[in-house]
């Protein structure tokens, strides 16, 4: 059996607002936890972990529950390039300093 993995706590952090946020949408929109959970296609007590922001649950279920409540349209852009000012900065650390062309060799026939 595999040991079980424990997030670091800046990750426990993020998913326990996750769950915190998730369950204020939900009140927002005057729904109960079961209407969720049935949209979602999850049991509710898997909904109830969730809200908890249990790390254990898989995120894929996140993403069931957060299209249940419309709320979808941020997800796949997490890790987009453009969210992402750290990896921009190291992108433009390894640029070369200056643009060199490739010169022939000499006797080499020029391609057409």
């Amino acid at each position: 059996m595999p040991a079980s993995y424990l997030p670091p706590p800046a990750a426990k952090r993020a998913i326990r607002k996750l769950g915190s946020d998730i369950r204020d949408a939900r009140l927002r929109r005057g729904l109960p936890a079961s209407v969720v959970a049935e949209r979602a296609g999850i049991a509710r007590s898997t909904y109830h972990k969730i809200e908890k922001g249990d790390a254990g649950v898989s995120i894929g279920i996140y993403a069931a529950v957060l299209q249940a409540l419309n709320l979808m349209d941020g997800l796949a852009d997490l890790a987009d390039a453009r969210n992402d000012p750290q990896g921009a900065h190291a992108a433009l650390e390894r640029l070369p300093k200056r643009a060199v062309l490739a010169r022939k060799k000499p006797g080499s026939k020029e391609s057409s």
